[in-house]
């Protein structure tokens, strides 16, 4: 099955099912899904998106990207959650050519990981409470998005490599993340050349980090996050295969 599922307007709408966790079980498909913005949904990307019965939305934006670019369409059967992880915004297209992505976007993830902690502990809790198909986004589906993606795939108990590699995925969609950047901003320059990449480098060094100060991912979420064996299970139930 591809994990990345075609939209006209949605360069990079993945299903997070079949990663195997650590006690065989594993990832349910159609059930949890991560995108870029989901406001660009219209049309016949709305009726394949209605197709997934998707009933739950996170957005990770900041309010001010969700009133300059739109949100979600409302929808009655649809639950909204506008969570903005990230506290410092900074401006990727921006940066000098010669910033090296890998350190410093894990040191960005690091940022939102300590910054975030009661916008990504209220996810979490979504998540877990959710029982029909749910999905998360940001503006592009890479940082923010991944962060989140890591997270509760480390908690279902899903191997480092394999949440390294979902992470890469994005490099499938770039072009398009880059052509889309173009489309927004005719008179703007793309300074950036690493815009839209995502190097297994960027998700290794930030798990290092965690690591390295907590021991674990888990140890990260307890002492941060205050997650509890409970919302562990509770995820496990809700997204893995009995």
């Amino acid at each position: 099955m591809r994990r990345h599922i075609a939209f006209e307007r949605l360069h990079n709408f993945r299903d997070l099912g079949g990663y195997w966790a650590a006690d065989g079980r594993t990832v349910r498909w159609g059930r949890l899904f991560r995108s870029d913005s989901l406001g660009k949904l219209r049309g016949q990307d709305w009726d394949r998106f209605l197709a997934l019965d998707i009933r739950t939305v996170i957005d990770l934006r900041y309010p001010w990207e969700i009133k300059r670019s739109g949100r979600v369409p409302h929808y009655q059967e649809l639950s909204y959650h506008n969570l903005s992880i990230e506290h410092q915004p900074y401006n990727q297209a921006g940066l000098d050519s010669d910033v090296e992505p890998a350190r410093f976007l894990a040191d960005r993830y690091t940022e939102i990981a300590h910054d975030g902690i009661k916008e990504l502990r209220r996810a979490l809790n979504v998540i877990a409470d959710s029982t029909t198909p749910l999905v998360f986004h940001c503006h592009s589906g890479k940082d923010r998005t991944g962060l989140l993606a890591m997270l509760v795939l480390a908690l279902l108990g899903v191997h480092e490599d394999d949440i390294v590699a979902d992470f890469t995925l994005t490099e499938l969609a770039t072009e398009r993340l880059v052509a889309e950047w173009h489309a927004d901003y005719p008179d703007l320059t793309l300074r950036w050349p690493a815009y839209g990449r995502a190097p297994a480098e960027i998700m290794r060094f930030f798990l290092a980090d965690l690591i390295t100060r907590y021991g674990s991912v888990y140890g990260y979420a307890a002492e941060q996050l205050d997650v509890d064996d409970g919302l562990v299970t509770a995820l496990r139930r809700q997204l893995l295969h009995p």
